[in-house]
C-alpha cells in the first residue's frame, strides 16, 4: 500500500508541477510576453500537446505489456517491446512534426491577421514546436517504461525539471529577445538535454549498452493491437483537451485564446490531478489481471472509485464557490470578468472527465481498450459537432459549454466495466467451486 501511496503521490506531482508553475508565472509571462504573444505562446503549447499525443498514442500499450512482461519475469520482452515502442515512437513523431512544420504558415496566416509582424513570430514558433514533438514521442517511451515499473518517482523527476524550467524561461528570455520564437528555442534545448538523460535512465533500467529502435515483430503486433485504440482515445481526447483552444483562437483571435487558456488552466487539474494521481492503478490492474488475481483486482478498483469521487466532489466544490475570487488575485479584474462567465461550464465538464478516470484504466488494464476509444471518441465527436452551433451564438462560453458532451460520454464506460467485472466474478467463482469439488 505504501508503495501506491507514493507513486499516486510522484503520479499527482507529475501532473501538478506544470499548472503550479503556470498559476505562479502566468502573470509574468504575460506581461514580458504582451497579450498578443502570450496567445501565440499558449497555441504554441496547445500545438505541442495536440502534436505529442497525436504521435505518443501507444505509451499506454507500452505500460501494459511491459507490466505483463514484468509479471513473467521475461527480460527479453521487455527490451523488445521498449525497442519496439521506440520504433513506432520515431515514426510517429517524425510524422506528427512534419505535419506542423508544413502547417506552420496556415496556422500563423489564421491566427494574426494583418500584422505582418507577428506573423513571422507564428510561423517560427510552430516551426520550434515541430522539434519539441518529436522529442515528447520519444520521452513518452522512457516515462511509460518507468512507470511499468512502478518507479514514478524516476519517470518524472526529469520530465518535471525540463517543464519548469520551460516555464521560467518563457518568463525570462523576453527581457533578452521579446519573441516566441526565442523562448521555443530556449525551451527545445532543455527537453533535448531531459530526453539525453532519460534515454541513459532507461538503458540502466532495462541494463543494456545500447537502446536502438527497431520493431520486432511478435512485440510490435502486440503493442499496435492494442495500442491502436489507445491511440484512437487519445487522438478523441485532442477534440476535449487541445482542439478547443486551435478553435478559439482560429475563430476568434490570439487574444481569446489567452483568456480560454486561463479558465481552463484553472480548470483542468480537476481532471489532470485525478488521472496523474491514480495512474498507478493501470500497471498494478495489469500485473494482477495477468496473475488472474480477481478478488484483489475488484478490492483494488473499489478503493480507487471511492478517493476518485471523494478528491473530484471536493475540487469542483472549491472551484464553484472561490474561482472567480482565484481568478481576480491571479489575473487582474478586468480578463477576470471575461473568464469567469466560461469557468462554471469549464469546471463541470473537467468534473464530469475526471470521474470515468477509475473505469477508463480499469478497462484498458483488463485488455478492453475498444470500449474506452469508443466513449472517447464518441464525446470528442459530440463536442466537435456542437462547436460550430454553440460558438456563433455564445463565443467561448460556448466552448466551454461544449466540454460538458464528452464528460458525459465517458461516464459510460462504467456500463461495461461492470459487465466485465461481473463475468470474471462469476468465472472465478465457478473456477474456486470446481477446484473444491475435485479435492473432495
Amino acid at each position: 500500500m505504501r508503495e501506491h501511496v507514493i507513486n499516486s503521490a510522484f503520479g499527482a506531482l507529475d501532473y501538478i508541477a506544470y499548472p503550479a508553475g503556470m498559476l505562479l508565472l502566468a502573470p509574468a509571462i504575460l506581461n514580458a510576453l504582451g497579450v498578443e504573444r502570450f496567445g501565440i505562446w499558449a497555441l504554441a503549447n496547445a500545438v505541442l500537446l495536440t502534436g505529442a499525443i497525436l504521435a505518443s498514442g501507444f505509451g499506454d500499450a507500452n505500460i501494459r505489456s511491459v507490466a505483463q512482461a514484468l509479471a513473467r519475469r521475461d527480460c527479453e520482452e521487455q527490451i523488445a517491446t521498449v525497442r519496439s515502442a521506440l520504433g513506432i515512437h520515431l515514426v510517429l513523431g517524425t510524422i506528427a512534426a512534419g505535419g506542423v512544420w508544413l502547417a506552420a504558415p496556415a496556422i500563423a496566416h489564421l491566427t494574426v491577421k494583418g500584422n505582418g509582424l507577428l506573423a513571422g513570430d507564428c510561423l517560427w514558433s510552430m516551426r520550434m514546436t515541430a522539434g519539441l514533438v518529436l522529442l515528447r514521442a520519444l520521452e513518452t517511451v522512457c516515462v511509460s517504461t518507468q512507470r511499468a515499473f512502478s518507479r514514478y518517482g524516476t519517470a518524472i523527476g526529469v520530465s518535471v525539471a525540463a517543464r519548469i524550467v520551460s516555464l521560467l524561461l518563457a518568463w525570462l528570455v523576453p527581457a533578452f529577445e521579446p519573441n516566441v520564437t526565442a523562448v521555443l528555442a530556449a525551451t527545445l534545448a532543455v527537453n533535448g538535454i531531459a530526453l539525453s538523460i532519460q534515454m541513459w535512465q532507461l538503458k540502466r533500467l532495462l541494463r543494456v549498452r545500447r537502446l536502438v529502435p527497431m520493431l520486432h515483430r511478435a512485440a510490435t503486433k502486440a503493442l499496435l493491437g492494442f495500442g491502436v485504440f489507445t491511440w484512437l482515445q487519445a487522438a478523441s481526447g485532442l477534440l476535449v483537451g487541445q482542439v478547443d483552444r486551435l478553435v478559439s483562437g482560429f475563430a476568434l483571435g490570439a487574444s481569446a485564446v489567452a483568456i480560454y487558456t486561463i479558465c481552463v488552466q484553472l480548470t483542468q487539474p480537476i481532471y489532470g490531478i485525478t488521472a496523474a494521481g491514480l495512474h498507478f492503478l493501470y500497471p498494478l490492474l495489469a500485473s494482477e489481471s495477468a496473475r488472474d488475481a480477481g478478488p484483489r483486482l475488484r478490492r483494488s478498483v473499489c478503493m480507487a472509485l471511492a478517493a476518485n469521487f471523494a478528491f473530484v466532489a471536493l475540487a469542483l466544490a472549491c472551484l464553484l464557490l472561490f474561482g472567480e475570487f482565484i481568478l481576480r488575485h491571479w489575473v487582474g479584474i478586468a480578463m477576470a470578468k471575461e473568464a469567469a462567465g466560461i469557468l462554471p461550464a469549464a469546471a463541470w465538464g473537467a468534473a464530469l472527465s475526471a470521474l470515468s478516470v477509475t473505469g477508463c484504466y480499469t478497462l484498458l488494464a483488463l485488455g478492453r481498450p475498444g470500449a474506452v476509444a469508443v466513449l472517447n471518441a464518441a464525446g470528442g465527436l459530440a463536442m466537435a459537432g456542437m462547436l460550430p452551433i454553440l460558438i456563433p451564438r455564445f463565443g467561448l462560453a460556448g466552448i466551454a459549454y461544449s466540454r460538458l458532451l464528452p464528460g458525459c460520454a465517458a461516464l459510460l464506460v462504467y456500463i461495461p466495466l461492470i459487465g466485465q467485472i461481473t463475468r470474471q466474478h462469476k468465472s472465478h467463482d465457478s473456477a474456486r467451486r470446481f477446484s473444491i469439488v475435485e479435492e473432495g
